[in-house]
């Protein structure tokens, strides 16, 4: 098999393709076959032979694009972005509490899929039977989270950088608060929350590191002896290796090392 990455946008998530005969480089555009039907992508990436069992449900490369592909994505987009505005008149006057974000057709307009966000469940099946009456083709209402509306929106995080979620990252990995508490940060909302009211992506990035320095290392709260002094720990620096004990007389800091951690 000869497999390559591709996305459908520059923020979407890479999916993976067989192309077979089809002479395949990176950054070209190619027309491929998915489950819903035709789409025109653009090859981000060479799988290597030994990353191929990891991968499973592998369609085809059908073509390379040609002009009168690419003027064919252009009209999907145009007439996708006039159904979004289309949607929202209509859910507004259906009494529907949505805020559509996007929407987008398959290459061959098999399906039109409408990305929205709401409060709380919403009972869509009328909008849905008026929109395939209106674009005779089929209709899909998807309600995504905050964490996928910031990733469709885009940003700037408390880093001052262009959000991960909005440039590289393919996949949004579950993040828990314990990697938080594993980082000794402050569980303060604001400090440990992005712009999508959920806990920080990059949280994971560290969490393996902070974990393995962590061995050896005691809890806050804990009782220690150490050379002599005994007390309970209120401080950790985890990657300094640095613990703070209160003996009750004065706050020692100890520096431990692999050994004398162990």
């Amino acid at each position: 098999m000869n497999v390559y990455g591709v996305k459908f946008n520059e923020t979407g998530k890479v999916y993976y393709f067989d192309a077979a005969n089809n002479k395949v480089s990176l950054n070209v555009n190619v027309i491929v076959e998915t489950e819903k039907g035709l789409q025109y992508g653009k090859v981000v990436e060479k799988i290597s032979q030994d990353k191929m069992n990891e991968i499973e449900n592998i369609k085809k490369i059908i073509r390379l694009t040609t002009k009168d592909d690419y003027k064919q994505y252009l009209k999907n987009l145009k007439d996708a972005d006039i159904a979004l505005k289309k949607v929202q008149i209509l859910a507004q006057k259906m009494s529907l509490k949505m805020r559509f974000l996007s929407s987008s057709y398959t290459f061959d307009r098999k399906q039109l899929l409408f990305n929205f966000t709401a409060d709380e469940r919403v009972d869509f099946r009328e909008l849905t039977k008026r929109l395939a009456s209106i674009y005779k083709t089929r209709i899909e209402l998807r309600q995504i989270g905050a964490r996928d509306k910031a990733t469709g929106i885009g940003g700037i995080g408390q880093c001052g950088r262009t959000l991960c979620c909005s440039t590289f990252l393919n996949s949004l990995e579950s993040v828990s608060m314990n990697m938080a508490k594993n980082q000794n940060l402050a569980l303060n909302p604001s400090k440990i929350n992005g712009c999508c009211g959920r806990l920080l992506c990059c949280l994971s990035y560290e969490d393996e590191c902070y974990k393995e320095a962590h061995i050896g290392l005691p809890n806050i709260g804990s009782h220690v002896k150490y050379e002599g002094a005994q007390g309970k720990v209120v401080s950790v620096d985890i990657l300094n290796r640095k613990i703070k004990i209160d003996t009750g007389n004065e706050i020692m800091e100890i520096v431990l090392n692999n050994e004398s951690s162990k």
